[in-house]
């Protein structure tokens, strides 16, 4: 999304959610940095069954694509994981939690365009 963290930056950030939430972090996997990518993400989803869900250091990256990015969510509900996301310190582990990750996309995509998702008063 034309952001760059590096990512000895974003390995700090997960770390530390891990130990306040006393989670603990296998492996991080780092996605191609070809536009839209998922490749690397679609492999973790594949390893589902052996792990207890997945921590971004954003929600913002998911994929854009709205299909694609509730498509992800929903095959790791599925299978009853969860998605968590550092920087917001949000938890995705039901459907209501799924369409608040939604809502923030909308924001995001409506305040890229030049659009304020608020009134001015």
């Amino acid at each position: 999304m034309g952001e760059r963290i590096p990512q000895h930056v974003q390995n700090i950030v997960l770390r530390d959610y891990c130990r306040r939430f006393d989670h603990q972090l296998l492996l991080a996997a780092t996605e191609y940095a070809m536009p839209d990518s998922t490749l690397i993400l679609e492999g973790v989803l594949q390893e589902l069954d052996e792990i207890d869900g997945i921590l971004f250091y954003s929600l913002f990256q998911l994929p854009r694509q709205r299909d694609v990015r509730m498509n992800v969510i929903a095959r790791v509900l599925a299978k009853g994981k969860s998605l968590h996301f550092a920087v917001e310190n949000l938890v995705v582990d039901n459907a209501r939690s799924a369409e608040s990750v939604d809502q923030y996309w909308l924001v995001k995509d409506a305040t890229e365009d030049g659009q304020t998702p608020f009134r001015q008063v």
